[in-house]
């Protein structure tokens, strides 16, 4: 018996350390589950002894305190606002009016549209456009969005179908399909305080919208330019009034002023693809500042 249990040994040597092997293996193994359903019972216990409290906070998580009326941030692609003081704040848009009187001259000229001139030195900034002047269409557009020559949206508003009136009556229009549910504009200048009003909301929704136009996001980027009339006779160099473009990324898009409104700044930042409205009486020293804590 005990020769045939050697000679058997030596026969399935190798079986029997496999076998050997293989229980070893699944003893290990089982020790190892067995260690993490323990592990995973005493931390269900300790979890349901002490639970965890999650505090959940709003964007951002810091304060800045400002001097301005009213900020409205927007991120340019989503429309998310980033951060806001007084967003619904009614107030008179001013110069800014004429992102919108940009628009709707976009949606109806073709760039190389002849317009004439019929109206010469109207209140506010004027670019000098002389009555029955011939100017194309995106030159008088450089000269009302750089300058903010009023002289130039009015050219536009005036040479409209139907007039200034039919284009004052598209201008609300636009702003209705755009959901901007607090603006209201009374002429294509931003002269009309008492007529005009809108958001820092609604505005900043409005320049967001206007920047996915290549034609104007170009010209509001744009610190100086050189237009002529048909002729070439009559040459007019348009500086932009925009103090801080090209700083820190500073890619537009328009400022605004009147004694009433008080200043109106519409601006936008490439880094991060931001726009920002402002209401306040010094319109560049916070823009900065705040566009730092918020875009990172």
């Amino acid at each position: 018996m005990k020769g045939f249990l050697i000679n058997f040994f030596k026969k399935k040597k190798r079986h029997i350390l496999y076998t050997f092997a293989l229980v070893g293996l699944l003893i290990l193994l089982s020790s190892a589950f067995l260690d993490v359903v323990l592990r995973y019972y005493i931390f269900e216990k300790s979890v349901r002894k002490f639970p965890f409290e999650i505090t959940k906070t709003q964007y951002p998580a810091f304060k800045i305190d400002i001097t301005a009326k009213a900020v409205v941030i927007m991120d340019k692609d989503s429309k998310v606002v980033l951060f806001s003081k007084n967003p619904n704040l009614l107030f008179s848009m001013a110069s800014t009016t004429k992102i919108m009187t940009a628009l709707v001259s976009l949606d109806y000229y073709k760039m190389d549209d002849v317009l004439i001139v019929k109206t010469e030195r109207i209140e506010g900034v004027n670019v000098g456009f002389g009555i029955g002047e011939k100017l194309f269409f995106k030159d008088i557009l450089y000269a009302m969005l750089l300058p903010s020559g009023n002289d130039a949206a009015l050219t536009l508003a005036q040479n409209y179908p139907g007039g200034e009136n039919a284009f004052i009556k598209k201008m609300n229009e636009k702003a209705k399909l755009l959901h901007l549910t607090h603006t209201n504009f009374a002429d294509s200048i931003g002269l009309e305080d008492s007529r005009d009003y809108t958001t820092p909301l609604d505005l900043s929704r409005l320049a967001s919208i206007a920047l996915e136009n290549e034609v104007f996001a170009k010209i509001v980027a744009t610190k100086t330019w050189e237009i002529t009339d048909i002729t070439g006779e009559n040459k007019y160099l348009l500086k932009n009034l925009n103090k801080l473009l090209g700083i820190q990324g500073v890619n537009g898009v328009k400022t605004g002023y009147t004694t009433e409104a008080g200043q109106v700044l519409v601006t936008s930042k490439k880094e991060g693809d931001s726009v920002a409205s402002f209401e306040y009486n010094n319109r560049h020293q916070e823009f900065l500042l705040i566009f730092s804590c918020i875009i990172s």
